[in-house]
């Protein structure tokens, strides 16, 4: 959430349980009590799942292993279906992993949850989790139970032996692997969110030829005493008096204002033995307090002893900025009139080899067989749908033609018109070249301001798929910087066995945020990359991996220009 920083990017899916009775009236309050008294949550409950493990087995030779955990869900006909990854903990055998599940809990169906922890290999620590493929990691141990046993414990902690099953050996043969601890807390709806800017003074330095690298982690403590983290900042190199990028958290992460937070301050190390360089524990009415009054708060270290007195540090915890907000979320614009508008255009360059020879990634089968610029669609709308890197009959190279051949509207009716609109335009264009994408996301921007002078409540999403290798990068590059400050996002699609290198830079998943050839820094991160190669093996949908980061793109740009939805 906002700056809350994970030691790998990747993504988050949440799903609703398995399906029960949708009756909710006539509930009886006593017994709702009754179940509740006991820490039994009432039928179609929303829970936050944490995860934390200790012991975990060293798979690496020369650091600690890199553990990432996946949860499944067993469905009613006994199919395995993947629900969630956490992001990668780096170096780390007692890992505590910041991203939480939520699952929709039914007090009368056994909702079984299976648990797989991986050691992720430092080969794919730039891969996005949601992209990584299981096979290729190394097995640090599974275990599994059901919600209702979390959910019904008195802590809402279960703590599990993960089993390690070795390879070539029976199934039966398996061995104590460390454990793995689910936490359970009930989510109660909250749209309001504080924006917090911490910064910190005169912090003891932990390195011994340079300054630390501190960073900080924000933790809940929940009724039995457990320390839950629910937001990381980022590591700042070489500095004392570090002030971190805002942190947002909203009430229903930490219970409410009153609840305790703990902020712990470390020093990082990328052998994953983090020092404590101190902490505070703060409400964030306490938080508040330390802003309104420009005060700081000293930090401490507890210590070991009969007095058990803690050690007050010289280093002081300051709050610089500390609001509140009411944060809209993504089915809020829609339901409040918003539309998201979707442009296609379509790759017709010479790279994707001749249509008519079965190698060619436009070939068109005569058994109806889809090709890969086919396999993608699964809508039905009208659409702008475009073409680039062709020579059109008696024409020059166009590289943004409308697909359906007309000069004077590029709409095409649903899937079914794409479909008709490229076929027909295979038959009728010569592919050319090179790689051009400026010219598309230009004509794609010029729609999407237009529908902004005219205050039209429309969000543009353009989908291009792709061959190859982008030709004109810098000139890519100032076009998607001039749009990302319109209502815009561009979701690239690479098909074929192309290097997509290019691609990636263009997707400024690692924080890098896209420059303009006159020095201009995007306002955010309007592009999303997937390579078609990388879901075909159906781990994750294609729709699902290229509209992943749709929502964040789409509140973005909502809430950098205080655009709310209507009510």
């Amino acid at each position: 959430m906002g700056n809350c920083c994970s030691d790998v990017s990747g993504g988050m899916s949440a799903v609703d349980g398995t399906s029960a009775s949708t009756a909710t009236g006539n509930q009886n309050d006593a017994v709702d009590w009754y179940f509740k008294s006991r820490g039994i949550y009432a039928p179609f409950s929303q829970i936050e799942l944490s995860f934390s493990a200790t012991n975990l087995r060293d798979r690496d030779v020369f650091s600690k292993s890199d553990p990432m955990l996946v949860v499944c869900i067993k469905e009613r006909d006994g199919a395995i279906t993947e629900v969630f990854r956490t992001e990668v903990v780096l170096n780390s055998l007692n890992p505590k992993w910041i991203r939480k599940y939520t699952i929709t809990y039914h007090f009368e169906v056994i909702q079984t949850l299976l648990f797989h922890v991986f050691d992720v290999d430092t080969q794919f620590h730039n891969v996005e989790v949601k992209m990584l493929k299981l096979e290729e990691q190394q097995s640090l141990g599974e275990a599994s139970c059901a919600l209702s046993e979390i959910v019904t414990k008195r802590n809402r902690s279960l703590t599990l032996d993960l089993v390690c099953r070795e390879e070539y050996v029976t199934s039966t043969h398996s061995q104590h692997c460390g454990k793995l601890t689910v936490h359970a807390e009930e989510i109660f709806s909250s749209k309001t969110t504080v924006e917090m800017t911490l910064k910190c003074l005169d912090l003891e330095s932990k390195d011994l030829f340079s300054k630390s690298d501190p960073f900080l982690v924000i933790s809940k403590l929940v009724e039995s005493g457990i320390s839950i983290p629910v937001c990381k900042t980022e590591v700042l190199k070489n500095d004392l008096n570090p002030t971190w990028k805002p942190v947002f958290l909203n009430i229903q992460q930490v219970g409410s204002k009153d609840s305790p937070l703990v902020i712990e301050c470390f020093n990082f190390n990328s052998n994953g033995k983090h020092d404590l360089i101190g902490k505070v524990q703060k409400s964030l009415v306490d938080l508040e307090k330390l802003h309104s009054g420009r005060e700081g708060e000293h930090l401490f270290l507890p210590t070991v002893g009969h007095d058990y007195q803690n050690k007050i540090l010289k280093g002081r915890l300051f709050v610089e900025k500390f609001s509140e907000n009411v944060q809209h979320t993504f089915l809020d614009y829609l339901a409040g009139g918003f539309e998201l508008n979707f442009m296609v255009a379509i790759d017709f360059t010479a790279s994707n080899g001749n249509p008519r020879l079965p190698d060619s990634l436009h070939y068109i089968d005569p058994s109806g067989r889809p090709n890969s610029y086919q396999k993608f669609y699964d809508a039905d709308k009208r659409f702008p749908a475009w073409g680039f890197g062709a020579r059109p009959i008696d024409g020059p190279v166009s590289h943004c033609f409308n697909l359906n051949g007309s000069s004077n509207y590029c709409e095409v009716e649903g899937i079914r018109g794409i479909m008709m609109a490229y076929t027909s335009a295979l038959f009728n264009v010569s592919l050319a070249g090179p790689t051009l994408f400026g010219h598309v996301i230009n004509r794609a921007a010029l729609i999407a301001s237009q529908s902004l002078a005219n205050d039209a409540k429309k969000y543009f999403v353009l989908l291009i798929i792709t061959d190859g290798v982008v030709t004109d990068l810098q000139e890519t590059k100032d076009a998607l910087v001039k749009a990302s400050d319109l209502p815009l996002s561009i979701l690239i699609v690479g098909v074929g066995g192309a290097d997509f290198k290019e691609m990636e830079i263009l997707d400024a998943d690692k924080g890098e945020r896209l420059e303009s050839s006159t020095g201009r820094v995007a306002s955010r991160d309007i592009v999303q990359f997937v390579p078609f190669r990388d879901v075909q093996s159906g781990e994750i949908s294609i729709v699902q991996a290229v509209l992943a980061e749709l929502p964040t793109q789409f509140l973005t740009y909502m809430r950098s220009r205080d655009i709310k939805p209507s009510t």
